[in-house]
């Protein structure tokens, strides 16, 4: 089915045609007729399927379809998890708003930097905006923004937002907003606090579960290398060298295994830069920048920090340690063999971490070849 059969304005799809996109996602497929309808959602959704345009096309058709008022109340609100997911949305904000009515005025707020800044782009009003809970809390107590007239929200990767511990601020903001108002949650997973929260949030919501959860794509290329702790950045320098690998993924566990391995990779002159919580937003975005352009071979990152990462036809993931929840695996490797493109996920596997490879295994219903390199056998 076309774009052109959800009713969408000539704005939205010449947008759409100009982003490259011919079909709609099966979220899509299923999101946009429920919202333009005025319902709330609940969708199983994870990074990769198209949920943000899911939600974002039919936001800006229903916005454009009543008139601004000159306070300019603000009438969306997207809660995001981290500060790159919120760049994100505000991105694709504007690449499907471009050709709508320029009256429409969407920013994007998040911690990490100056708020004062934040506070001024609020002034005057705005009528779509994205953030992440803390920050957003901090511009409500500070009267920077008022939410009493939001009509849609949109809490994306909710699962994510309360492993954080953001359960507490998204509380305090609900109290802010109005009763009456469309809600769209989206979450990869449904633990019980997810469940609660939809069973207090959602009123008789259309439900969506796109994708059997857990299930890696058939476009990923999975693959196990056996090798000693001690010898995993050299063997990963190996890989990357022998391969000619251009653009690399790192999963690590920590911020400052991280940071050790992109100085230890950048000695062995593979430019690499790491990406976590630790780093300042400038640092951040300057190293996803870079790696997006090719600049940097191998971005380096913890999970937390690249959720909302977007990048087409990424063909390398490794996982350097393996996560501790295995459905973190899914989601990392989902970062490649995306819209039909072919991708691998090489995991670098030490003894230890034997019984965390098997409760993978056992989630994704395979189980993962295993190789070892020359030189580089686990003993």
């Amino acid at each position: 089915m076309p774009f052109s059969s959800f009713g969408l304005s000539e704005d939205l799809l010449q947008a759409i045609n100009d982003a490259g996109y011919t079909t709609p996602t099966p979220v899509q497929i299923q999101a946009i007729p429920a919202i333009l309808k005025g319902r709330d959602l609940l969708a199983a959704a994870q990074t990769g399927t198209g949920k943000t345009a899911g939600f974002i096309l039919p936001i800006l058709q229903r916005m454009a379809q009543t008139t601004f008022s000159r306070n300019r109340p603000l009438r969306a609100l997207i809660l995001t998890p981290t500060r790159e997911l919120a760049a994100q949305v505000g991105e694709s904000v504007k690449k499907y708003g471009a050709h709508q009515n320029p009256r429409l005025k969407s920013e994007v707020v998040f911690g990490g930097v100056k708020i004062n800044p934040q506070m001024m782009r609020l002034r005057g009003g705005v009528d779509l905006l994205t953030a992440t809970p803390g920050r957003l809390l901090d511009l409500v107590n500070q009267n920077a923004v008022r939410l009493n007239k939001v009509e849609i929200l949109v809490l994306d990767e909710a699962d994510k937002m309360l492993d954080m511990g953001f359960i507490k601020d998204i509380d305090k903001l609900l109290a802010f907003l109005p009763k009456k108002r469309q809600n769209l949650l989206f979450s990869a997973t449904f633990s019980s606090d997810i469940k609660k929260l939809t069973r207090d949030l959602l009123v008789n919501p259309v439900k969506i579960n796109v994708d059997p959860e857990n299930i890696a794509a058939e476009t990923i290329d999975q693959l196990v290398y056996t090798v000693n702790k001690t010898s995993k950045t050299a063997l990963l320098t190996h890989l990357i060298k022998t391969n000619n690998w251009q653009q690399v993924l790192v999963f690590t566990s920590s911020k400052h295994g991280a940071n050790r391995l992109t100085e230890k990779l950048n000695a062995a002159r593979i430019k690499a830069a790491a990406i976590h919580g630790n780093k300042s937003q400038g640092a951040r975005t300057s190293a996803l920048a870079g790696f997006k352009s090719g600049e940097i071979r191998v971005l380096v990152a913890t999970d937390v920090a690249t959720r909302g990462i977007d990048i087409a036809q990424l063909p390398h993931v490794v996982n350097f340690e393996l996560p501790r929840s295995s459905s973190d695996y899914v989601h990392r490797i989902g970062r490649t063999g995306r819209a039909g493109q072919n991708g691998q996920a090489v995991s670098l596997i030490s003894e230890d971490e034997y019984p965390a490879l098997l409760l993978v295994e056992k989630l994704i219903g395979i189980k993962i070849p295993r190789e070892q390199i020359s030189g580089f056998e686990a003993k």
